[in-house]
């Protein structure tokens, strides 16, 4: 196949190349010119000069023009070379045998009788396979699932994760935006929106994910990551006293095992030390440690209180596993096995979410 692409090409080339040197030989012979039409149009600025001085009757003048410009015509004529006609032909001919020859190469090299394969058999193969799909081909099998499912926030929620993990953070923003649209009281899907605008934003938090955090504050005073941006917002912005106290008592609030706890402590200790943030480079936004516990605690403290949402258990168990809290993750399946044992579709994804 790529000697057929190699040989298209050159032939596409080779066409241009004699139209180039067509074009070429015209303007040359334009720059040219026969020395017989620079005698004729002497003669005529000579009867123009004759006529002016009154030398020649003006009936005569008529006629002596119209012979000399009948002289230029044919001179001009005759000075035209018959060769361009050939040269058109040749071009005409590389024009007509490039693409019959491209058809050839085809036949030969290539499998005209193979039907394309339809977008949908892709994402039917994709689906049997999801481990070994790059993030663009995953982001496309959730983007067919969200478009089957489009009023459920959790279906959303993964089409986010997806998008943002294909790199198409607007995109990640548009899904969050839906989600938060149909479920505006939960306050895990805010924190997801505010971390969307802040991967848009290259890392910063601005108006649109301040407010997308305070709203996910106002449902769940206690949500760690809305706390914990909040606070780094006020740092940022010179407040450095009034975040240091956000960070602070977001640290008293954590259990005393989490492993958040130190990870805390030292940014605090850093920003205390140097009066402010430490300076990075922009580049795609890495969630904090902080945001991914919160999402996490967030979402199985709402399966708690909602617990009918396979989906939403296959998310928790993946992301304790991910998290390496091997006691919470089977703690998640058990209830989740309990929950769905006549489901076999469910129990699978569990198992494999819990690798």
């Amino acid at each position: 196949m790529f000697a057929f692409w190699i040989a298209a090409a050159a032939l596409s080339a080779a066409a241009g190349w004699l139209m180039l040197r067509g074009a070429r030989a015209a303007m040359a012979l334009a720059e040219g010119e026969d020395p017989a039409l620079a005698v004729h149009r002497r003669q005529l600025a000579e009867i123009d000069d004759l006529a002016a001085r009154d030398l020649l009757p003006a009936d005569e003048v008529r006629a002596a023009r119209a012979e000399a410009g009948r002289r230029l015509l044919a001179a001009a004529d005759a000075a035209r070379p018959a060769a361009s006609a050939g040269g058109r032909r040749l071009v005409l001919a590389a024009a007509i045998a490039a693409p019959l020859l491209a058809l050839g190469l085809y036949v030969l090299s290539g499998a005209p009788g193979l039907p394309d394969q339809p977008y949908v058999r892709r994402l039917s193969d994709w689906e049997k396979r999801p481990n070994s799909l790059t993030p663009p081909q995953w982001a496309a099998l959730v983007r067919s699932v969200a478009a089957k499912a489009p009023d459920n926030p959790d279906v959303l929620i993964a089409l986010a994760e997806a998008e943002a993990n294909a790199g198409d953070a607007m995109a990640a923003t548009t899904a969050l935006r839906r989600a938060v649209g149909l479920r505006p009281n939960r306050p895990d899907l805010w924190v997801g929106l505010g971390m969307a605008f802040m991967a848009e934003g290259q890392g910063e938090i601005g108006a649109d994910a301040r407010v997308a955090f305070s709203n996910a504050l106002r449902l769940d005073p206690a949500s760690p990551p809305a706390r914990y941006f909040l606070a780094r917002a006020d740092i940022a912005d010179g407040k450095v006293d009034q975040g240091l106290a956000g960070w602070r008592a977001l640290l008293a609030s954590l259990p005393a095992g989490e492993p958040l706890r130190a990870d805390l402590a030292r940014q605090i200790a850093a920003v205390a030390q140097t009066g402010g943030l430490p300076r990075v480079e922009a580049g795609p936004v890495q969630p904090d440690a902080a945001a991914i516990r919160g999402m996490v605690e967030g979402l199985a403290k709402r399966l708690e209180t909602e617990p009918n949402d396979p989906q939403g258990w296959v998310r928790l168990v993946r992301a304790w596993s991910v998290l390496g809290e091997t006691a919470k993750r089977d703690a998640a399946l058990a209830r989740a096995r309990t929950l769905f044992k006549g489901r076999k579709d469910v129990l699978d994804a569990l198992d494999e979410a819990a690798q």
